[in-house]
């Protein structure tokens, strides 16, 4: 059974850092494709960051440069450590982890954890 768990969101003033992380079991890690996506309130969910079997990363623009994804094959969690957050960013972050080798592709999603940055 595959399971991804999210931890690290938390009430935060503009400004300020956090580090969510997510941990996958059941499935293949290092093989497949992990990201970060986010719903605001009353929008719709969004990429915030995406990073591929081979290390290479994809982000946002509204996020470039204040965030980071990466990710720990050993311990099978992903990061996406957020600096200098902003009331925008505010809202449930989802972790994803997507199957490459099925088809068509597999997505599957953690619960999510909720951040908010207060102005």
């Amino acid at each position: 059974q595959v399971q991804l768990v999210e931890s690290g969101g938390g009430l935060v003033q503009t400004g300020a850092s956090l580090r969510l992380s997510c941990v996958s079991t059941g499935i293949g890690f290092s093989i497949n494709a992990q990201g970060w996506y986010r719903q605001g309130p009353g929008k719709q969910r969004e990429l915030v960051a995406t990073i591929n079997p081979d290390e290479s990363t994809n982000y946002a623009d509204s996020v470039e440069g204040r965030f980071t994804i990466s990710r720990d094959v050993a311990k099978r969690t992903v990061y996406l450590q957020m600096n200098n957050l902003q009331p925008e960013d505010t809202a449930v972050y989802y972790c994803n982890l997507k199957r490459l080798n099925a088809r068509p592709p597999t997505d599957y999603w953690g619960p999510g954890t909720q951040v908010t940055v207060s102005s």
